[in-house]
């Protein structure tokens, strides 16, 4: 008989153990509290647009590539994905901006105009970056379940050690003089959910994935990847289900029994939460709770974030796909979120424009795009704030880039630090999980199995490896790894 695996969940983390255990004869059963799939990764239309909620950057294509493989499939069984050029545009001031082009050349071309010699230096700068990329994402990551540092020893890390302990805003800073260039090369640890200052300098990788890999879209947004995983899921007989609340989780004598969904009570074998770590935790009895409030408290967070998602009767001008607003202070922003938590004073802000490279998430003649900005976890939301802040994003828009798109709002939709919590009982309200810093790097990160609930596991961005889709994906392979090797030694 099969062995009953519930997950908590539908996020990527929750989509990638469900296909890996199902493949391996578990009977599966995914349980959403949500109405649709992809946990943050959903989508939704409106008036002829469609918006992806959550992520919006396609990067490390050949760990989607991976998944895919380990199923007897390829990614263009499911969807198609296009190389952006350029990948992005930084945007600076109204005459000073740079286009991220599609190849490393391009990038280093751009960089020569603004620095002489920088050109020369980025290529050797990501020719390292390529080298810790190797080692940190086709040798290391799926080999690091966060048991022990000794995951993170071999004869390759020994000759980095350095890199460990220094940290990606300095290793940046002493190669290139321009505050520009500096900018952007710190901008991809954003992704990492900390400050450039408190980002060992290791993750450099992350250049590596940006000016090396490139910045790809799936043809129908990010949402193309969830249909695919799930339909993967479904062909190994995973039952999915949505509209489901999970509000208890019973031990009896230390082991799993059961989870309570919306009043029922149901049985299982193995549970897995992709969910809230600390708010799966909170479903447990305190006794059997791996990690207090205080622990909770003290952690560094990835941000929160202030979403809006518009929808335009009019095409923008002067913009990409992807376009990244520096023309204030990213340093004082970045303080505002980790050091002295506060609504931003100057916001930095992203702005994407989907409809731009695939014209039918938009009607015709129209523009889809949705604007974020980071902020500090745990901030007040209320709708004065998100009207003020919506405001000083329009006026920027129309100072930098000639579009005044008030007139031309036929829908809009806001999301922020509250909605976070209701829809995802996300700690904080924030968006990307735990930040990858030093001390909450591998071993140091919450663990994958519960040190006092056999047969209970977690998944996802607040464990192993970390935040962003692709070690999310990741994170599923590590947690059903682990089980399949315990269930076996049984």
């Amino acid at each position: 008989m099969k062995k009953k695996v519930f997950i908590i969940g539908s996020g990527f983390s929750s989509l990638s153990a469900a296909c890996y255990l199902s493949k391996n004869n578990y009977d599966v059963s995914v349980y959403e509290k949500n109405k649709t799939l992809g946990g943050r990764a959903t989508q939704f239309k409106a008036k002829g647009f469609t918006f992806d909620m959550g992520p919006s950057w396609y990067w490390m294509p050949d760990v989607f590539e991976r998944f895919f493989n380990d199923f007897g499939k390829t990614r263009s069984d499911f969807y198609t994905i296009k190389k952006l050029d350029p990948g992005y545009r930084v945007v600076f001031d109204k005459k000073n901006q740079i286009q991220i082009g599609d190849d490393l050349d391009k990038i280093a071309f751009e960089f020569e105009k603004i620095e002489k010699g920088s050109g020369k230096k980025l290529k050797n700068f990501i020719k390292k970056a390529k080298n810790n990329y190797e080692l940190a994402v086709n040798n290391m990551l799926y080999k690091m379940p966060g048991k022990s540092i000794l995951e993170l020893i071999n004869i390759d890390t020994i000759f980095k050690v350095n890199l460990f302990f220094k940290n990606i805003k300095n290793d940046v800073e002493k190669t290139f003089k321009d505050d520009r260039l500096r900018s952007i090369l710190q901008f991809p640890v954003l992704f990492l959910g900390a400050k450039p200052s408190n980002t060992p300098a290791f993750y450099n990788f992350m250049n590596y994935a940006d000016f090396g890999l490139g910045t790809w879209q799936p043809k129908n947004g990010f949402y193309d990847v969830v249909r695919a995983m799930v339909e993967i899921g479904k062909n190994n007989g995973v039952k999915f289900h949505t509209n489901c609340d999970v509000q208890k989780i019973k031990v009896v004598n230390s082991e799993i029994d059961g989870i309570v969904i919306n009043g029922e009570y149901k049985k299982c074998d193995i549970l897995i939460s992709g969910a809230d770590y600390q708010h799966t935790e909170s479903l447990l009895e305190k006794k059997y709770r791996q990690y207090s409030i205080k622990y909770w408290r003290n952690r560094t967070w990835s941000p929160s974030s202030l979403l809006f998602y518009i929808g335009l009767n009019t095409k923008l001008k002067n913009l990409d796909h992807h376009n990244l607003f520096f023309d204030t202070d990213f340093n004082k922003h970045a303080d505002e979120i980790y050091t002295n938590p506060k609504w931003p004073t100057d916001p930095l802000f992203y702005l994407n424009i989907t409809s731009k490279t695939n014209s039918h998430t938009a009607p015709k003649g129209h523009e889809n795009c949705f604007i974020l900005i980071p902020l500090a976890t745990d901030l007040e939301d209320t709708d004065s704030l998100r009207d003020k802040y919506f405001k000083i994003i329009l006026d920027r828009l129309k100072n930098l880039s000639d579009n005044d798109i008030e007139k031309n709002i036929i829908y809009k939709k806001s999301y922020c630090v509250n909605d976070f919590k209701k829809d995802y009982n996300s700690y904080g309200g924030n968006a990307y999980g735990l930040a990858n810093t030093l001390m909450q790097t591998a071993f140091l990160r919450p663990k994958l199995q519960s040190k006092k609930v056999k047969k209970l596991y977690f998944s996802g961005q607040l464990t192993v490896p970390g935040p962003g889709v692709p070690p999310a994906i990741v994170s599923g392979k590590l947690v059903s790894d682990i089980i399949l090797k315990n269930e076996r030694a049984i």
